[in-house]
């Protein structure tokens, strides 16, 4: 072991699709972190060896759907890659079943539960989970990029260099060209104007995309009036391609919501989205000086601006959504060591410390 890096987290990942896979791959090389257990829910990956899964080398550790199987091997933390929160019965009886049995687990999947404070989340997935972390003696930390780490941690340190916040505003700036995630159904992308896409309903966006609204206003000690939500669609007079397969004219080719917290009768905290196929889209809307970045700006003493990037530089031809991706599964990982010092119960950014990434320098 290297000098300054602590004793191994023995690891069970849950969830080998786009994130779950590299994360894995990160796992094997990692001097903090071993391996000891895969579960997947495809039958097609039972029995696979965790390097297959990944593109590594064989490592003796066989992939199960058996929850069973895996809490014998009584790891530190799961790090959970599941499907998302549209899969939550699932999510729930994997996620708390660890619980239960007194393992941690640190997920990427019900981005709901990054704030599970939220008066929109539904008790029906916030209880069953704090009974499981109190029976168990175990904790449990969501995160992700957006909702997640781009509009929580990010603005929450910036704001942390003021002396006053007139307003801050987290964005998501990103072309969908080649992304190959969901965004039909719920955002709308490729579908007619009139259709009404999932997340075009106020009180699912806020529930979906919102909870860092009430979590930078706690952490800014105000409570909210109240929470509103705006959605813009940009219409294509061409057909677009896509990854997905073409983007006809006459279809919604771009997407910007906001999701905004007013206080005394002003918006302080926006979240905002603006999402395109092909960067041409949508000329009028907000872009960041660099095509696909996170944006937050902070309206202030002093006004600060930031932009964050995330790339593959290893020849791999890998796009920045996948980069994205990446960096999601690495916080849930390199939050195991805190997370595993916290009391038992619910986990949020206000709740960690620092998360420098120990052993990723070697």
């Amino acid at each position: 072991m290297r000098t300054g890096v602590s004793v191994n987290k023995r690891i069970v990942l849950w969830g080998t699709g786009v994130v779950g896979s590299m994360v894995l791959s990160e796992i094997l090389r990692h001097p903090l972190f071993e391996l000891v257990g895969v579960g997947v829910s495809n039958p097609d990956k039972i029995g696979k060896d965790a390097g297959d899964l990944c593109g590594a080398a064989k490592t003796g550790v066989l992939a199960t759907d058996s929850v069973e199987e895996l809490i014998a091997l009584r790891p530190d933390a799961v790090v959970h890659y599941g499907p998302t929160a549209a899969f939550a019965e699932e999510n729930m009886r994997v996620i708390g079943s660890f619980l239960r049995a007194g393992i941690d687990v640190c997920s990427t999947a019900m981005t709901p539960w990054v704030w599970p404070r939220m008066d929109t989340l539904p008790a029906l997935w916030r209880d069953p989970i704090t009974e499981a972390c109190r029976a168990g003696g175990a904790s449990c930390f969501t995160t992700g990029i957006d909702p997640g780490f781009a509009n929580d941690l990010f603005p929450m340190t910036l704001m942390g260099l003021c002396g006053e916040v007139e307003s801050v505003r987290a964005s998501e700036l990103l072309d969908y060209t080649d992304y190959e995630g969901d965004y039909e159904f719920e955002m709308g992308i490729g579908h007619p104007p009139e259709f009404t896409a999932l997340l075009e309903h106020p009180d699912m966006l806020i529930m979906a995309w919102g909870a860092t609204v009430p979590m930078i206003a706690t952490a800014a000690g105000i409570e909210l009036d109240r929470i509103t939500t705006t959605w813009d669609k940009w219409v294509t007079p061409d057909d677009r391609p896509s990854a997905k397969g073409i983007i006809k004219a006459g279809t919604v080719a771009a997407i910007r919501f906001t999701i905004n917290g007013v206080y005394r009768d002003r918006e302080v905290i926006t979240l905002e989205h603006v999402n395109r196929i092909g960067l041409d889209a949508a000329p009028d809307w907000p872009a960041g000086t660099k095509d696909d970045v996170y944006r937050v700006d902070i309206l202030g003493s002093p006004s600060i601006s930031q932009e964050t990037s995330f790339r593959f530089t290893d020849g791999s031809g890998r796009t920045p959504a996948v980069a994205g991706c990446l960096a999601t599964g690495m916080r849930a990982l390199n939050a195991v060591p805190a997370v595993n010092a916290l009391p038992p119960g619910w986990v949020t950014p206000l709740d960690l410390p620092l998360i420098p990434g120990l052993g990723t320098i070697r």
